[in-house]
């Protein structure tokens, strides 16, 4: 029971099951509060067609993890070596195998929609092996690939909805500039395992000062769409989280200026990770009187 027990937890720690959970939250809020306006919460949250897109979504995600750290073995190693004693129970050939099975559901359960769901998730899973397997380890464009593929499944629920809604597209575009930040960061924070297993990362061949500057550039590339949300876009109570937004951004970009090691590159890649957090709930600040 013990040893069932662990295994689990391994494989939880595989799949990132907790970055799932807030992904699944993330799309069924969006639904609710932005896209599902026609629809009361009940039908939105009782909608087999979006449950099924929502859970396609999910398998999706479990399925890049699965196969990027089954890539990421070695450098895990290194950089994570609890991490990687965890995830090391569940054996390889039980990751590929879980692998190809992920992605079967995920296409199979796609044909109760459409067509369209089907080529969409289909091109969306061989992007997640393409990107784990090459692209990861081109210079710069493995951090932009990374961060289109996690912003790729809100798209899903808002080609379902049909609902072309602008403060989407500019809440995106917020959201695609703090993961690509925070995979830039995690890079910094990555610096001595890819160093030694020669990943073409900017921190390995420009060096931690050009990538501060990098970093610094997408910030105030945010820091002005936060500015735009605010006055453009401000809906419902959503300026709050916009104004938490601002000051958590200028929060890192005093301490990225002070600091040299992994544990400061750490506590940076946990500020964005809590704007995300906090974003995620915050989405029902856009219609509060909803409930």
């Amino acid at each position: 029971m013990k040893e069932t027990l662990f295994k689990f937890f391994s494989l939880f720690s595989v799949i990132r099951g907790y970055n799932i959970l807030l992904v699944i939250i993330a799309q069924y809020l969006t639904s609710i509060f932005i896209l599902g306006d026609q629809e009361n919460i009940t039908n939105i949250i009782l909608d087999p067609y979006l449950f099924i897109i929502i859970l396609c979504s999910s398998i999706a995600i479990a399925s890049g993890y699965i196969i990027n750290n089954f890539y990421d073995n070695e450098k895990d190693l290194i950089n994570r070596p609890i991490k990687y004693n965890i995830d090391k129970v569940v054996r390889k050939s039980t990751k590929l195998n879980l692998y190809f099975f992920l992605n079967f559901l995920c296409v199979l359960f796609t044909y109760f929609i459409s067509w369209r769901a089907v080529l969409f998730f289909s091109i969306y899973i061989f992007s997640l092996w393409l990107y784990s397997h090459k692209l990861k380890k081109i210079l710069f464009i493995g951090n932009f690939i990374y961060s289109i593929l996690t912003v790729i499944p809100f798209f899903a629920i808002l080609l379902y909805y049909k609902n072309i809604d602008v403060i989407i597209f500019v809440y995106s575009l917020f959201l695609f500039f703090i993961i690509l930040t925070k995979d830039i960061t995690k890079d910094l924070e990555n610096l001595k395992g890819d160093f030694t297993l020669n990943y073409n990362t900017i921190p390995v061949v420009f060096g931690e000062g050009f990538t501060k500057i990098i970093i610094v550039s997408i910030i105030a590339i945010n820091i002005f769409l936060v500015i735009n949300l605010i006055f453009n876009f401000n809906e419902g109570l959503m300026y709050y989280y916009y104004y938490f937004s601002l000051f958590m951004l200028l929060v890192f970009l005093i301490k990225l200026i002070i600091s040299s090691s992994k544990d400061d590159y750490l506590f940076l890649h946990n500020i964005l990770r809590l704007i995300i957090l906090v974003g995620v709930f915050c989405i029902a600040l856009i219609k509060p009187n909803l409930f």
